[in-house]
């Protein structure tokens, strides 16, 4: 149903769509089933997978935090090119995600399936010898200026586990806080600084969204058994994507427009008011100082008419 919403809100054919994978932290307090101790989080857990498209979400899986960040990532990613192949047949898509989703099995399923792909890589004693140039040159250029500096560069790498070399972008930084150097890997021709810096980093924009899942208890994984607890993640999800239509519908060219989740709770649904029923009408009696009357009555509006 995610998916089905996302395609029916464009009007025309899409000519690219960047789909951002990334797992989440959702500690849990009980004997869960499929509940793990996880040493990053230091805490027992699950690790949900989020598919988005900018602002859209299209995935929300639950999985055990015992699996690595990619796991089951390929199939549903399958599943979902699927669905979106056969609703834009010709349509770009280019998958974005961090270090934690550089796996073979991923990366070689892009390159049969003629998918784009922008993905972190974790760094290795060969990434750093094929960035010395560039990190030499941002910690000459700091020490030099004692101002931060950023190189951009790149160059071809294969890992033992790859079938052929591929594109790595590395983004090289050195501030007072010392070296901050980055990998990515990538199938696009744009320029290195390009890909990292507008569209590498654009991925935080995901982060916020997830914050908006959690806003929306989507972490709310209490019940004892799996199933009722992937239910309720889903059940978020589509709580987020009514939040998600309100914003792009009924609340376009106002105050709100932009806002999150939780200010939307706060300033349009936890309102208090009194509510009169009636056979012909239903009457919505707010009070006189609610500031945000006129937002209130205009999303009304627009939401009646679509």
């Amino acid at each position: 149903m995610l998916v089905q919403q996302f395609i029916a809100s464009f009007d025309q054919p899409p000519k690219e769509l960047i789909l951002d994978l990334d797992a989440t932290h959702d500690p849990v307090q009980g004997e869960q089933v499929g509940r793990h101790f996880s040493s990053y989080y230091d805490s027992y857990c699950f690790l949900p997978l989020y598919v988005f498209c900018g602002q859209h979400l299209l995935v929300s899986y639950l999985r055990p935090a015992s699996r690595a960040a990619a796991f089951h990532a390929t199939a549903i990613l399958k599943w979902l090119v699927q669905a979106l192949r056969d609703a834009w047949p010709n349509v770009k898509l280019i998958v974005r995600a961090d270090a934690g989703f550089c796996v073979p099995l991923l990366l070689g399923w892009c390159d049969r399936n003629d998918i784009d792909y922008l993905i972190g890589m974790a760094q290795n004693s060969v990434l750093s010898r094929k960035a010395r140039l560039y990190t030499t040159l941002a910690a000459s250029g700091y020490r030099r200026d004692l101002q931060p500096q950023k190189e951009f560069g790149e160059f071809r790498y294969r890992a033992g586990s790859w079938p052929r070399e591929r594109r790595m972008i590395v983004k090289a930084e050195y501030s007072v806080r010392g070296e901050n150097t980055r990998y990515v890997v990538t199938s696009l021709n744009s320029s290195p600084r390009h890909l990292y810096a507008s569209l590498y980093c654009a991925r935080g924009n995901m982060e916020n969204c997830i914050k908006e899942q959690k806003c929306l208890f989507s972490d709310r994984t209490s019940c004892h058994h799996w199933w009722p607890n992937q239910l309720r993640v889903l059940l978020s999800g589509f709580a987020y994507l009514l939040m998600h239509e309100l914003r792009r519908v009924a609340l376009v060219d106002t105050d709100l427009e932009h806002c999150q989740v939780d200010t939307l709770r706060l300033r349009l649904f936890k309102v208090g008011g009194i509510v009169i029923r009636n056979t012909r009408r239903i009457r919505i009696l707010l009070s006189s100082h609610f500031p945000y009357q006129a937002i209130f009555t205009l999303a009304a509006s627009r939401l009646n008419s679509t």
